[in-house]
Parts: C-alpha cells; structure tokens; sequence
C-alpha cells in the first residue's frame, strides 16, 4: 500500500479553522475502528452536536486517507435525508480530522434491542421501513453503505417518538451500475454472502438489512457460530430458522419478506423499492406503482419549474460550494458522463435516467435537458449540472443567498433593478429579461427586487409559481406529484 508523502499528509484539500476555537469539546460518547466520537457544543450559538476525532497516525497508507475523505463527501451528499445524520462542518490539524455532526443522544438502535429482544411486527415496520428508506436514497445518489448494522443506527433523543439515523459512512463508496466491488468489508453478522465470494454491488444493503429485519422480529441474528469462520460457513450454506420461538407466531407476510432480503442470489434478491412496496410494509396493502423518482430525476424536474433569475442564483451558488459539499455530485455527473467528454448529451442523460428507473417519455427528457442547459449549448456542462441537481438546503443558507443576491447586485445599492437582471441574463446566455421575470419576484411592485424579495422567492416551492413560461406544457402535469410525494417523504 502506497504510504501518504510528506505533501498528502492532509485529509482535506484546504486548510480549516482550529476546531476549539469555534467548539467546547465535552466527554466521549463513543469509540469506533478508527474516531472516537464527543460531546462538543458551539461557542456562540450554545447548540450541542457530536465530533468524530479521527487520529491521523491511524491513517496508514493514501487509500486510508481517501476513506476519509469519501466518507466526508457522501455525508455531504446524503445531507437531505431526514434519517441521516447531518454533518455540520469538517476540521483539521496537524494530528486530529474532526468530522462535527448533529447529535443523537437517544443511543444505538442495538441497545434498544438489547433492552427490548425483540419488537412487535407493527414496530418492527416501522423501524425497517426507516432502514431501508435510506438505503434507497443511498442507491438513488449512486452510494453503497456496505456497513448496515444496527450499531450504525441511532435514535435523536430518548422518549418513543425518536427519529432514527444512519450513521457511520467510513465504509461507504460511490459506484457506477454495473460496477463489481472486490474487497471484503462490513461487519460478520451482517455481511453478505457475495462479499465472501468477492463479487458483489449494492444488493449487499439489502442483504444486511434483512439480517436486522430477522433480529427486530427474533432477537437474534439468522446466522450465527461461535467463530468468525463458522458465522461465514451459515451464510454462505445455513438454512434460515423460522421454527423456533418466536417465529410460530410471526406472519407469514413477515416471514416472506426476510426470506426475499435474505435470498443468496443477489440477482434474484428483492431491491431497496420493492421491500418498501411489499404488502407486508405498507399500511394499506397496496403497493406502489412504480420507485419514486431517483434523486437526480427529481432534482431535475424541480429545477425545470424555477424561473431564470432563481436558475442563474443556483449557478451562482454552486460555483461557491466547497468540494466536499459537491464530491457526490462530481460523481454522479461521472456517472452520466459515460463517454467522460465533460458534457452530458441528450443520450447520456437518458440512458442514466433509465438506469435508475425512470420511464419518462423521450419528450420529457428532452424538456428537462432544456430546462437545464442555461446556455442553449444543446448538452450539461458540469455547472449546469451541479445547479441542476443542487439539493435546497445548501441554497437556503444565508451565505449563499447573500453572494447569489450581491452577484446581480451589481452596484452595490441593495436591490436588483431589470438592467441588472438584464446584464446578468446576457452573461449566462439567457436571452433577455423581461418584465414577467422581475414581476413574479417584484412583490411590492415598486420596480425593484430587494433582499427580502430574493430570498422569499429562492425559499418558495416551485410546484406552479415561476413556472418557466417557455417550458413545453406537457411538463407541467409530470412536475406536480413526483417531486412533491419526494420531498414530502
């Protein structure tokens, strides 16, 4: 393994704040393989959050290094999901990379089993829909977890109503369809049999999260010995127990499922979707017609109902993202790019639409690649790309919308006038601004957009105000439902 040189001793590629100038670190919480996890609270706000402390003498050789950073960025990337845990801000120095992230003081997932053996059916959905929900939003994003245990999931506070989170993406990695992953990782109970075998993608999270799935319902794992060697043996040959206690009692539906999670063939395994529709996880019995739409398609369809002053604040905004905050974008912008020309055509974003399971008509994608391509070019640059699928709660921070609005601002006098949109519309290659534009954002009509009018019209959802006037109206009636059940999930 090739060992970090004297230049790569940094995880991040710039240089950081010191952590304790801006956070009081408290007692430890926790201690993995690698960080060891505190209380740490904001010295200005008095918010309370946990900070993984990474030693950088346990970083042996460059590829450690790498994992760090990987890790960093799929949190960043992942940041939407409300069952992930947020990650607030990265530190480094010379000894320490500190990773700063919302606190979940309600404990581990294992120690309420622990307390509990085992939960009821009704509870046990609850908590395996939540599971595999992420695992879900990780494929969608084009990120393997490879690590689902019920140690990596934690509960925001104590009383019944905890949320829970996934946590712990050291072992995560992004991936490409179709791509075969080779090294053996995860943790013995919950491994799947084809990691073994060497030859494995992402169907693994759906193995490890059936193994959960067995222990919500039993209390214990489906394959188990008293050895490592032997716990590898039972999940490459064993057969699942369904006849001791308190499998007699537990539904046939619910037995099932495990049976299709926990199915050795990952070509034959049930997918992330198809447990979330499977009648034994929804309420009514009635599954879904189809997966919700994949992140990217989502995004896309949202960006293509903003009007041009709002798509133009997103380019601006995107530009100034750290590159930890983009690293998953990067990568799902290679992913569509198979011909790595550093555009995105037509064909490609089809294709890699229809990879992720979309089944949009060829004139809809083509409406949502012109909604996209600010410049007209006919194809997505990177830029475009990345304002395209930018998630809402990096453009919401009052930072980015202070540089977007101080972008068309350009004399400094507080508000943005038509010949300032006009200049700005002419540097992307919009066309012209007209007056439209300006009145959607104008609220006060006094010809001007000051900074509350900006920021209302960034926060507002798009399902209808600022729609784009020159998008082809058959999108209208596929931009409605998809992305709102999306965010309202």
């Amino acid at each position: 393994m090739e060992k970090p040189s004297t230049k790569s001793i940094s995880v991040l590629p710039y240089e950081t704040p010191r952590l304790r100038d801006h956070y009081r670190v408290g007692k430890k919480l926790g201690q993995g393989q690698f960080g060891t996890t505190y209380l740490c609270m904001h010295k200005t706000s008095g918010i309370h959050y946990a900070c993984k402390s990474i030693p950088k003498r346990k970083l042996m050789c460059k590829e450690d290094y790498d994992d760090v950073w990987r890790e960093i960025q799929i949190m960043h990337h992942l940041s939407e999901h409300p069952n992930v845990v947020r990650i607030q801000g990265t530190y480094e120095d010379s000894v320490f990379v500190h990773l700063v992230m919302e606190l979940c003081a309600g404990g581990e997932l294992f120690d309420r089993i622990i307390q509990k053996g085992h939960y009821s059916e009704k509870e046990a959905v609850k908590l395996i829909r939540t599971i595999v929900g992420v695992v879900e939003a990780c494929h969608s994003l084009g990120v393997m977890h490879r690590d689902l245990k019920p140690e990596n999931f934690l509960f925001d506070c104590t009383g019944e109503a905890a949320q829970m989170k996934a946590t712990d993406f050291g072992l995560s990695v992004f991936y490409k369809p179709g791509q075969v992953f080779s090294d053996v990782v995860g943790s013995p109970y919950y491994v799947a049999p084809e990691i073994l075998c060497k030859h494995y993608g992402p169907e693994v999270d759906v193995w490890s999260a059936g193994v959960i799935l067995y222990i919500l319902l039993s209390g214990v794992p489906p394959f188990w010995a008293e050895t490592e060697p032997g716990i590898f043996r039972q999940i490459l040959q064993g057969k699942l127990d369904f006849q001791s206690e308190p499998w007699p009692s537990i539904s046939d539906s619910a037995k099932d499922l495990v049976k299709k999670m926990l199915e050795r063939d990952p070509k034959k395994r049930i997918s992330a979707h198809e447990v979330l529709c499977h009648p034994w996880i929804n309420d009514d019995n009635v599954a879904p017609d189809k997966p919700l739409d994949s992140a990217v398609l989502s995004r896309l369809k949202h960006f293509s109902a903003m009007n041009k002053v709002k798509k133009m604040a997103l380019r601006v905004i995107a530009e100034r993202l750290s590159e930890e905050e983009i690293g998953g974008l990067k990568e799902l912008f290679k992913m569509i790019d198979t011909d790595n020309s550093g555009t995105i055509t037509f064909e490609e974003l089809k294709e890699g639409l229809r990879r992720v399971g979309s089944d949009l008509m060829e004139s809809e994608i083509k409406s949502l690649m012109d909604a996209a391509d600010i410049d007209n070019s006919g194809t997505l640059d990177y830029g475009e790309f990345l304002a395209a699928t930018l998630h809402m709660n990096k453009m919401e921070r009052e930072e980015n919308l202070v540089a977007a609005f101080s972008y068309f601002d350009k004399d400094g006098s507080g508000y943005i006038t038509i010949d300032e949109l006009q200049q700005a519309c002419k540097e992307f290659g919009l066309g012209d601004a007209n007056l439209e534009d300006m009145s959607e954002i104008d609220l006060d009509n006094d010809g001007r957009i000051d900074y509350g009018e900006f920021v209302a019209m960034m926060k507002k959802g798009d399902g209808g105000i600022g729609q784009s006037r020159t998008m082809k109206g058959n999108l209208n009636f596929i931009l409605e439902d998809a992305y709102q059940v999306k965010d309202s999930s």
